[in-house]
């Protein structure tokens, strides 16, 4: 699919804001005054600024108020609802952090499960299209949890259960890319499927559907080169995995905590960008191009 900046934007940090919120929310010594301000500011701006420049994807921005309609049958609706839960409670829960110097763990731990709410809406989005085999596996939520929560660990400061999260996540990342590579073949959906003509004989595109591009071609059918997408994932897994991890057990990891973040999140823009550059859509199969 075509790898959109805004949804690349939206996914990772939004993911890494809520990271960091989930991880205030459940700190039974959290930050006060100030110090939580700074915190809780770096996430909201993270968290919300992400969630809002997921609008820009939409072809009626103005429309996005709808999104809220629909939470039965709609895993963007039920995002929606659970950011809302998330932001709201644990706004309530830093302003008393804030301002009172109390922490009242029973908003923290409600607004921490919230937060992974919200980051597991937002992976099934995209986990539950079985139009898109790559995506359709329940290693998906997993990585979009993982890396939300290590993320979130080394925005917040603690290194040592930042490193094993780190690990986790790299390892979930690897056999996602793994298992993917096989999703389409695996799902059995071919050209002779799509039309059922599979039992008279071989099933081929006889012409293109047409002589121009349309919305499907910009939007569902995007080719990066095999080559280059190793390339890709081995910058990704150094930047969001190796280095940061190298980083973290030098001498006075804190001091080189700020690199590792960033370093981090590239790496994350990175793999997020291959999420969805490599994501093969069926209706290709339509234009004879899977």
């Amino acid at each position: 699919m075509h790898p959109a900046p805004s949804i690349i934007a939206f996914s990772t940090f939004s993911g890494l804001g809520l990271g960091l919120l989930f991880w205030l929310g459940v700190d039974t010594s959290a930050p006060t005054g100030w110090v939580a301000f700074v915190f809780f500011a770096i996430a909201y701006v993270l968290a919300a600024g992400g969630l809002i420049s997921s609008t820009f994807h939409l072809g009626r921005p103005e429309r996005a108020l709808k999104a809220f309609t629909q939470w039965q049958t709609s895993w963007l609706s039920r995002e929606a609802w659970c950011a809302v839960a998330a932001l709201v409670t644990m706004g309530i829960y830093g302003f008393f952090l804030v301002f009172f110097d109390r922490q009242i763990m029973l908003l923290g731990h409600l607004g921490a499960f919230f937060c992974l709410l919200t980051v597991y809406t937002t992976s099934m989005i995209y986990g539950q299209l079985k139009t898109v085999p790559r995506w359709n596996t329940g290693l998906t939520p997993a990585l979009f949890l993982a890396l939300s929560v290590a993320g979130g660990a080394l925005l917040s400061g603690r290194v040592t259960i930042g490193l094993i999260l780190l690990v986790i996540a790299g390892a979930i990342q690897g056999l996602w890319w793994k298992r993917g590579d096989r999703r389409f073949a695996q799902s059995g959906t071919t050209m002779a499927t799509a039309t059922g003509l599979g039992d008279i004989g071989e099933v081929r595109a006889f012409e293109s559907p047409h002589t121009g591009t349309n919305y499907l071609l910009k939007e569902m059918v995007y080719t990066v080169g095999r080559r280059h997408a190793r390339k890709l994932r081995l910058i990704a897994l150094a930047l969001m995995l190796v280095l940061p991890v190298f980083l973290l057990i030098l001498p006075n990891p804190h001091v080189f905590g700020v690199l590792a973040l960033f370093s981090h999140v590239a790496g994350v823009l990175v793999s997020r960008w291959l999420f969805f550059a490599e994501a093969e859509h069926v209706v290709g199969l339509y234009y004879g191009m899977r």
